[in-house]
């Protein structure tokens, strides 16, 4: 029988309420309060924190407090990403973001999702990967919803609702997102 932690990943249903699940959003909490209550000039504690806290962190990641996320051991950040205040990851199935991208402050990443029927609603919730490719950039405020990805070298608007693939090299925003431009290499 498969773990209801091995079922979050996978995407599958599980039961949010499963001790071990609990217990790792626990110690994600805990790892973020410390991050969140460190001196900004307290790097080497910061990057032990990061590194504690992601599966990958990517040399020079730069994340400015508050941050929060379910997990932690979800999120893999290429080298030189950078998330400004008040970011969010909901982190239930992989996040991936590639090398140099950056978050606008607000920015929320959701790979956590909720069933539409009710009923099923108050037994158990599902995720769907996020994936963010190399020299991102999304405005502040911007949600990408679960199961997004968002290719190279693209611009995501301030305040875009993110429901859908985007493609590399473009401008999109909006509620929803959607291509404005390309943008040229």
């Amino acid at each position: 029988m498969r773990s209801e932690r091995a079922k979050m990943i996978a995407g599958e249903p599980y039961d949010p309420a499963d001790a071990e699940l609990t217990q790792l959003r626990r110690r994600a909490r805990r790892i973020c309060r410390e991050l969140n209550a460190s001196d900004e000039e307290a790097n080497d504690l910061r990057r032990r924190l990061l590194e504690e806290l992601f599966a990958a962190g990517g040399e020079g990641v730069t994340v400015e407090p508050p941050f929060h996320c379910d997990y932690g051991f979800n999120i893999s950040l290429g080298q030189g990403v950078y998330f400004n205040f008040d970011c969010v990851i909901l982190d239930v199935c992989p996040v991936e973001i590639g090398e140099r991208s950056l978050f606008g402050p607000g920015v929320q990443i959701y790979a956590a999702t909720h069933p539409l029927n009710a009923e099923a609603r108050r037994k158990y919730e599902l995720g769907r990967p996020v994936r963010i490719g190399s020299d991102v950039w999304c405005g502040g405020g911007a949600i990408i919803c679960p199961g997004v990805t968002i290719g190279p070298r693209t611009v995501i608007g301030a305040g875009s609702v993110v429901t859908r693939d985007v493609p590399s090299d473009v401008f999109a925003a909006g509620n929803p997102c959607r291509v404005i431009r390309e943008i040229e290499r």
